[in-house]
Formats: C-alpha cells, sequence, structure tokens
C-alpha cells in the first residue's frame, strides 16, 4: 500500500514538514555530485559520490558509541568465507588490527608481496591498504546522517510518507515543536539502531526514523483518518481509503518483525541493508510523545477554511 493523501484538513501550511522535504531533497543533490576523494573512486575501492559521502557524513554504530576513537578507514579485512575484501575498519576494534597485520604481511620490504601469506597476498595484489577516511565529527553526523539517502527510491518513499502525514502532526503541536520533535525521532532511531549492535562499521543514513517517528504519533493522535493509497498486487492496481491506523499497523509490522530477526543476526542493516531497528524505535518514540506535544484542540471540521492535507 503506497498513501497518496489523508482526508483531514489543517489550519495553516505546513512550513516545516516542507522544510525538511527540501533539506532532504537539496542534501540527496549534494551526495550525487560529492566531490569524490580520487584514490577511493579509482581501482580497488571504485566508490561512487553517495559511497563516499555515506561513509563521511553516515552515522557509523561504533563511531557514536565509542566517541573517544579517531576517523575510521577503508581496510582489507577477512570475510566469513575466508577472502578478502574491503571495509570500514575504525581504531580500537579488532577489524582493524586485523586490517593492520593484513596488509602489513601482504608486503615485504622494498614494496613487494610476500610469497607465502596466506590470503594476504591476494590483497597486496588488489591494491588494498588502510586508506584514511575525512569523516565528519561523530556528532555532526547524528544530524546528517537523517538527511542522506543511498537512491531515488529510499528518498521517494521517505518523503512521500513525510508529506502525506507529516503536516497534520506539525499542525497539532506548531512549527517549534515539530522541528525539534522530526530531529529528536532521527537521533533516537540512529541509536536504536546502533544499540543493535555498538561495534557495527557500517553507516546509517536516512530520513526512515525521523519519518517512523512521525507515524507513530499519527497513528495515536489521528487512527480513525482515512488515507488514500495506491494498491497494486501483480497486476491489479486500486485505489483504496484505508483507516490509518491499519495501514500504519500494518506498516509497523512489517518492520517490527524483520527488527526481530536482526537480533538473531545482529548485522545493521541486515542482508538487505535496511535499518529496521531505526524504523521501530522511532515509530515508538512518535507514539511516546506525541501526547505531551500535541495541543489540545479540536480538529477543524470539514468545509472550515484551511489547508487540505496531501
Amino acid at each position: 500500500m503506497i498513501p497518496l493523501k489523508d482526508n483531514l484538513p489543517t489550519t495553516r501550511f505546513p512550513v516545516m514538514t516542507v522544510a525538511f522535504i527540501v533539506i532532504n531533497i537539496v542534501v540527496f543533490v549534494w551526495q550525487m555530485t560529492y566531490s569524490t576523494d580520487p584514490q577511493l573512486s579509482a581501482q580497488p575501492y571504485d566508490l561512487g559520490s553517495i559511497d563516499q559521502s555515506s561513509l563521511e557524513y553516515g552515522a557509523i554504530p561504533y563511531r557514536i558509541t565509542h566517541t573517544g576513537e579517531g576517523d575510521c578507514a577503508l581496510g582489507p579485512v577477512q570475510a566469513s568465507n575466508g577472502q578478502i575484501e574491503l571495509g570500514v575498519v575504525c581504531p580500537g576494534t579488532e577489524e582493524y588490527e586485523e586490517a593492520e597485520q593484513i596488509v602489513a604481511q601482504a608486503q615485504v620490504p622494498g614494496g613487494g608481496i610476500a610469497p607465502n601469506a596466506g590470503a594476504a597476498p591476494d590483497a597486496a595484489a588488489a591494491g588494498l591498504q588502510i586508506e584514511p577516511l575525512d569523516q565528519a565529527p561523530w556528532l555532526v553526523t547524528l544530524f546528517t546522517s537523517m538527511f542522506m539517502h543511498g537512491g531515488l527510491l529510499h528518498i521517494a518513499g521517505n518523503l512521500l510518507f513525510l508529506w502525506v502525514f507529516g503536516n497534520n502532526i506539525e499542525d497539532s503541536m506548531g512549527r517549534v515543536k515539530f522541528a525539534a520533535f522530526y530531529l529528536a525521532a532521527g537521533l533516537v532511531a540512529v541509536y536504536s539502531q546502533a544499540a543493535l549492535d555498538v561495534d557495527s562499521t557500517v553507516p546509517t543514513i536516512g530520513a526512515s526514523g525521523a519519518v517512523a517517528g512521525v507515524l507513530g504519533a499519527y497513528a495515536l493522535l489521528h487512527p480513525a483518518a482515512r488515507v488514500l493509497s495506491l494498491i497494486i498486487i501483480i497486476f491489479f492496481v486500486t485505489l483504496v481509503e484505508v483507516p490509518a491506523l491499519l495501514l500504519l499497523g500494518i506498516w509497523f509490522v512489517l518492520q517490527f518483525l524483520p527488527a526481530l530477526g536482526q537480533v538473531a543476526t545482529p548485522e545493521v542493516g541486515g542482508g538487505e541493508g535496511i535499518a529496521y531497528f531505526a524504523h521501530v524505535g522511532g515509530f515508538i518514540f512518535g507514539l511516546a510523545t506525541i501526547k505531551l506535544l500535541a495541543r489540545r484542540r479540536d480538529p477543524p471540521e470539514p468545509g472550515v477554511p484551511g489547508v487540505a492535507a496531501v
């Protein structure tokens, strides 16, 4: 189900909702045009602009939970299948020490490759070294990460949900409180995902956690609202008005069940690259705080002049 609009009018234009949408779009354009490091753009790293910007401005769980350590780097690590591959390694981790050992074993004085170094010669032959990353301070990445995305579908989905549900939540609490609420939901989401594996070096990016906070708030504040949704089942396509609580309840279950799977296999982002625990954490934050932040007033009656929710 893809939500298109709800049936709740608002009393004023959602300035902050639109502002957050614009900021996300601007940041995504910045990501696509990011000035890349030639060393990281070339083989064997072959990292594009979105990849490099994510590594340098995304929220890495290890960095945001071990704030006294330095910047991370790219280096060779041994995968579970025994092969040497490129990975993010951070000072103070076993992976960083392993990367140093692989690089050291792969080389002999003069820059040659050790003839009997096991898997290490493959790493040296591929040109893998420990390449430092020019990362933003960890505190900055907590905020930059929630405006960054990995692709068009990623940002389009997040901004669609923000546009449909954000205006009524902003209307319920006012612009300033909504801005603080949105950013706080994003922070809770980032640390919810990091709590799954504080030693993970996989960057977390995306507005999903902050938007999930909006969805949780909407589910509790406007459960009876109707949401016009596009339903696609193979070749069957139709538009249906769905109760908000049903739509958002289904959305939450689809995030919660994979999150349980991540507990069994605690790899941030999971095999699909999705930070489900960030979604769950943001949603619960929205549920827990909306009644404290929303103004106590009756919603506008149908027909009363106002800005229609779209």
